[in-house]
């Protein structure tokens, strides 16, 4: 049973992704969102004070893991990037073990060792996921603005064409029918 929650754990901290969207935040939303953040982890603190042994220590790395994947979410919606949405996700999987771990130490023996190792193993597939998930959207942002840089310039190359095509063909006329023939193929294909 303990095995299958810390699975879930690691799976719903894998798979989580910020839900926190790219709307701008303003600087007032931003302090206040923070005051409030730090409002919830002192009374968590306190909550858990109420708490004794173990228990009282799984509740602190609730609050601590609550806390830092908060900030981790603010930051995110505050000034969106990919390293921010790395940040979100790499709290998720630190608060994550370290949960995990502390509850290991209420078993003894070879299933507290299990149930450490289970935890680790969730923690270093968290964070390499994590890290894959950082470089392919950096690639793939690189990748969108090679695409559209070279779409801009094949549009180019084929409007200068197809002007040079125009072009040629206004030559075989002569006087005013030749200099409106060139205006218009200029307005049409944007050249100068």
């Amino acid at each position: 049973m303990k095995k299958n929650h810390l699975i879930t754990l690691a799976a719903a901290t894998l798979f989580t992704i910020s839900s926190v969207g790219n709307a701008a935040m303003s600087k007032e939303e931003y302090k206040s969102a923070k005051e409030q953040i730090s409002t919830k982890y002192g009374t968590d603190k306190t909550d858990c004070k109420l708490k004794s042994g173990n228990a009282r220590d799984i509740c602190m790395q609730e609050a601590k893991g609550s806390d830092k994947i908060a900030k981790a979410e603010l930051e995110q919606g505050y000034a969106p990037s990919t390293k921010h949405l790395y940040d979100v996700r790499l709290s998720k999987v630190n608060s994550t073990y370290a949960i995990a771990k502390q509850k290991c130490d209420d078993l003894a023996g070879n299933p507290k060792d299990v149930c450490r190792k289970e935890a680790k193993s969730a923690m270093v597939a968290g964070k390499a996921d994590a890290k894959l998930t950082e470089k392919t959207t950096d690639a793939n942002s690189t990748a969108r603005e090679k695409t559209s840089d070279a779409r801009k310039s094949a549009d180019t190359d084929k409007r200068d064409a197809a002007f040079a095509v125009v072009r040629e063909k206004c030559d075989a006329l002569a006087g005013d029918a030749k200099a409106n023939c060139i205006r218009d193929a200029k307005l049409r294909f944007n050249q100068n």
